[in-house]
């Protein structure tokens, strides 16, 4: 492939996008910095990072005695319109989940 800017020869490489097991190809060209990435394997990434859930590194906090708390990102509450004081289902799969349902 040719560079559109400057007709120089594009090369080929594998671009490691974060957060995607995916690689998108991309077309650069060393002498003037024009890129552009492959149809097929951008959708791919794109697809894979949507599908990807969201992953928050938190806390957890000391509120009493025998009781922890955790807050909650005020991203993650505006997502799923949660307000202050409502009430929600806490069940616990196995040692290592617990799984909080809004319903």
């Amino acid at each position: 492939m040719k560079c559109p800017k400057c007709e120089a020869n594009l090369r080929k490489v594998d671009i490691t996008v974060a957060g995607a097991k995916s690689k998108v190809m991309s077309y650069q060209c060393s002498e003037c910095d024009y890129f552009e990435f492959e149809p097929a394997s951008s959708k791919k990434v794109v697809e894979e990072l949507r599908e990807t859930p969201l992953k928050i590194k938190q806390k957890i906090v000391k509120l009493s005695q025998d009781r922890l708390g955790m807050y909650i990102n005020k991203d993650v509450a505006r997502s799923l319109n949660l307000k202050g004081g409502e009430e929600v289902y806490v069940s616990v799969p196995d040692k290592k989940h617990f799984v909080v349902d809004l319903n």
